[in-house]
């Protein structure tokens, strides 16, 4: 037991010394998560800076930066580390609402989180935190990254490693954040940490405890990334205009009217009347939009209309996380929504250049997805990568 205790502390001690001197900013929103995540690499012996990243907001929604900033603040200063204010209004209002906006008036479903981790948190705050000399940078997104050594031999016969970095699904499986952090590469994996990846969300709880935290009984933020909990056809009516249009069920029968045919997505069951209803009150789900007639159809078991799921998506905008295509010959699993379910599918090349080929997935069975969705590909717990999907 002795020797046991002496071992571990000498790990402990070799791991601080590997990272001491080792400059790290952390994005912290004034939650629980970031907080804890600043607290564990201070503890591991980094030299950490807290980064709160002030983003637009339109002013018909309540303004909450001010209080998310000092509750930032605040655990800061328990910690004794360093606090930095960055404005990234430009980024999140070019890159996240405006892309919404558009992919929204076209009919298309986006997916901003995915959009504000790619243009904000690990664009605009990644570049930045790195140019102004950090040697990493951290966030409190339940994912891992795992390092690969591979030993190549080159002509000379000298033997050189090559790293090539993996991302991993969190440990916590009803928290895991790889889903939307598929566009991450190796410039972004080789000098990101996420230390509350490796954490279950109640055992994250009892660190910020523990460590005395200020936020530590905090409720989590929900919603749209930096944006919160909102409807998102309320905030969509600022920017386009609603157009009534009919609800039809899969018989052709007007049951009901919408707002506007291109604020719907596949599946959703939300935001439109039903005036002619049935026998029982089981629930409608939107399974095809047509925006050119603006009219919606509906079901009530999404997974029973397969009239209207697909067996292959072709997808754009493909990014795989460790910077190489994989092996095509493999099987894997596709999601296409947030804790959606796990398809079985095998990726397919379409051909093209060398530098630019184009993806399809092709899956064992039908799935409902709409053009814009993100739609994220898995080896296991890895994160292979993902893409846009184009019907």
């Amino acid at each position: 037991m002795k020797l046991q205790k002496k071992l571990k502390r000498s790990a402990n001690s070799a791991k601080k010394n590997s990272v001491e001197g080792k400059r790290v900013f952390v994005g912290m929103s004034g939650g629980v998560d970031s907080s804890v995540a600043a607290a564990l690499l201070k503890k591991e012996g980094y030299e950490v800076t807290g980064v709160f990243m002030k983003v637009w907001q339109p002013d018909f929604l309540p303004c909450t930066w001010r209080e998310e900033r000092l509750d930032a603040m605040r655990v800061a200063a328990q910690l004794g580390i360093p606090f930095l204010s960055w404005d990234f209004e430009r980024e999140y209002k070019e890159g996240v609402a405006d892309y919404m906006i558009r992919e929204y008036r076209a009919g298309r479903t986006p997916n901003p989180d995915v959009m504000c981790n790619k243009e904000v948190k690990f664009g605009a705050f990644f570049r930045r935190a790195i140019a102004e000399g950090a040697d990493f940078v951290a966030t409190g997104h339940y994912s891992r990254t795992a390092r690969i050594v591979r030993v190549k031999s080159v002509k000379s016969k000298v033997k050189s490693p090559n790293a090539e970095y993996m991302m991993l699904k969190g440990a916590d499986s009803t928290k895991d954040q790889s889903y939307f952090l598929w566009t991450l590469g190796q410039e972004q994996l080789s000098k990101t940490l996420f230390p509350i990846g490796g954490f279950k969300k109640s055992q994250v709880r009892a660190l910020a405890k523990k460590f005395g935290l200020p936020v530590a009984e905090k409720k989590d933020s929900q919603g749209l990334c930096f944006m919160g909990k909102l409807d998102m056809k309320d905030f969509l009516a600022h920017f386009m205009e609603e157009k009534e249009g009919s609800v039809v069920n899969e018989k052709g029968e007007t049951i009901g009217t919408h707002r506007g045919a291109y604020f719907y997505t596949l599946g959703e069951r939300h935001g439109f009347t039903i005036t002619q209803k049935g026998t029982d009150n089981a629930p409608y789900y939107v399974v095809a939009k047509d925006l050119s007639t603006n009219i919606i159809t509906v079901a009530h078991k999404v997974k029973n209309t397969l009239e209207y799921a697909v067996k292959e998506l072709q997808l754009s905008q493909i990014n795989f996380c460790r910077g190489t295509v994989p092996d095509l010959a493999r099987a894997y699993t596709a999601q296409v929504r947030y804790h959606g379910e796990q398809y079985s599918c095998r990726l397919v090349t379409l051909g093209g250049s060398t530098s630019k080929l184009s993806f399809m997935l092709q899956f064992k069975k039908p799935v409902m997805a709409d053009a814009g969705q993100s739609v994220v590909i898995y080896d296991g717990m890895e994160c292979v990568g993902g893409g846009v999907i184009e019907k």
